[in-house]
């Protein structure tokens, strides 16, 4: 799967039952009946030209994606969370459908009795209220009750929203980097560790990588100038470094993505649309997705098995964390599905809840390399894989990438007997449809791991273990 990586109003409800003007004339009283609280006379009838009614108004509603190989040919590309350049348009599936507005009548009837108990309660208030006020008047002292001046003081607990958002906010930056044509963009990063590194996507600095310009401001409004450490175009992760780093980074708490379940809650920052500090909440929607995506040069591609939320995520998001209920960092948001309509007027695509997030333990072993080595380190198989979209596997080309040898001579995928035309269809326990879903598996791996490779030959399948191997750096 390729990404871009960056109604009707609700009639109001019917009024109260009118209180009958048309009632047949009464004898003409001796004498006028006392008047009860609220206006009632005894019997709880209001005077005459008086009558309860209410409305409820409500607001209308809208509705409004990897390669053994290297470099590989680009795929089809998406728009990164960051506004990054990626052509084609998303369009899964028809577009949404507004459902019809129910009907008004059990609303009505809600309010309608709401409105009757607070006459009743009213009516019982008031009498209780006379009661009260007749037994102070007959004692010799009185009582006054004065309002509260304040309503308390409001406590949020570590794990709401709002309290993971207050502690993690200190440690995300929004990050500009700009070219030295003066080109440039908005994303978004957060503190790796206290010697101020800072983790973030490549194609979020992309741009500041050969003499650009990088800034990373705090939501304090401090601003630092910044350096790239190390850029990895494959993983679509980068560390860059503060000049000047403050004493006291607190590094966000990372998680573990291998222990993430659908349906968690998620919570996103980053600066949609250079938004700084903007809060978003979402569930995660399903894991182990297999995204495949552009650095907007068109020349790289970035491969993920990727971790998809609803939580909203648009250009200016890439490169935040993705935090758990507890705050922990589960992954880096990088990628959306978009229908491609653009927004603020831009030409932009915005978020239709479909946001991809690398899992940190990846993006972790990334950056920890990047930071040792300056240079990426990518698990490989030995062996070139067809980057079309298909639903039967991964198949082994006929012709490697630059008239290389399809399947590398001594590599791993020789050594297990693999060859040319096999169609590589699980990789453990995941199942392959795809040459990208294949290089986004492999890559969720380090060098020297052993996984178990399911291929068909001949319409016959066959199993064998396979070590993975190394390569360094995107060339």
């Amino acid at each position: 799967m390729s990404t871009e990586n960056e109604g009707t109003a609700v009639p109001p409800a019917p009024s109260a039952p009118p209180v009958p003007v048309d009632a047949p004339a009464a004898p003409a009283p001796q004498a006028q009946a006392p008047q009860g609280p609220y206006g009632q006379d005894a019997q709880g009838q209001p005077p005459q030209g008086q009558g309860a009614s209410g409305d409820a108004g409500h607001p209308g509603t809208s509705s409004s994606a990897p390669d053994p190989s290297w470099p590989p040919p680009p795929p089809p590309t998406a728009p990164y969370g960051d506004g990054g350049s990626g052509a084609g348009p998303g369009g899964w599936g028809s577009s949404y459908q507004q459902p019809a507005p129910k009907s008004g009548r059990g609303r009505g009837g809600l309010v309608a009795a709401v409105l009757v108990a607070a006459l009743v309660a009213g009516g019982l208030g008031g009498g209780l209220g006379y009661v009260l006020a007749k037994d102070n008047d007959e004692s010799t002292g009185s009582t006054t009750v004065s309002a509260s001046a304040n309503g308390g003081d409001v406590k949020r607990d570590p794990g709401t929203t709002a309290g993971v958002a207050a502690k993690a906010l200190p440690s995300t930056v929004t990050i500009e980097a700009e070219s030295t044509s003066g080109e440039g963009g908005t994303g978004t990063g957060f503190v790796f560790d206290k010697q101020g590194h800072i983790v973030t996507n490549n194609h979020v600095v992309a741009d500041a990588v050969d003499g650009g310009k990088l800034t990373a401001t705090f939501p304090t409004g401090k601003k630092y100038d910044a350096e790239v450490v190390g850029h990895a175009q494959g993983y679509d992760v980068a560390v860059i470094k503060l000049k000047d780093a403050p004493s006291d980074l607190k590094p966000l708490t990372l998680g573990d993505s291998d222990k993430v379940a659908v349906g968690d809650s998620t919570i996103a920052i980053g600066a949609p649309f250079g938004l700084s500090d903007t809060v978003t909440t979402g569930i995660i929607s399903a894991k182990n997705r297999p995204v495949a995506s552009s650095d907007g040069s068109g020349s790289q591609a970035s491969y993920m098995s990727a971790l998809q939320t609803d939580a909203s995520i648009n250009p200016g998001n890439s490169g935040g964390p993705l935090l758990d209920a507890q705050g922990n960092v589960i992954g880096i948001n990088s990628a959306i599905q978009s229908t491609g309509n653009g927004g603020f007027g831009t030409g932009q695509s915005g978020s239709i809840g479909l946001g991809f997030a690398i899992p940190i333990n990846q993006a972790k072993y990334v950056a920890q390399e990047l930071i040792k080595n300056g240079k990426p380190v990518y698990a490989k198989i030995g062996a070139s894989v067809s980057l079309d979209d298909s639903s039967e596997g991964a198949q082994i080309t006929d012709q490697g990438a630059g008239g290389a040898a399809p399947v590398e001579p001594g590599g791993p995928a020789a050594k297990a007997g693999l060859k040319p035309g096999d169609v590589i269809i699980k990789l453990d326990d995941r199942v392959i449809d795809s040459g990208p879903t294949l290089i986004g598996e492999i890559w969720t791996h380090q060098p020297g791991d052993k996984v178990t490779i399911t291929y068909e030959r001949g319409g016959k399948q066959h199993t064998v273990d396979v070590t993975l191997g190394s390569r360094v750096g995107d060339n």
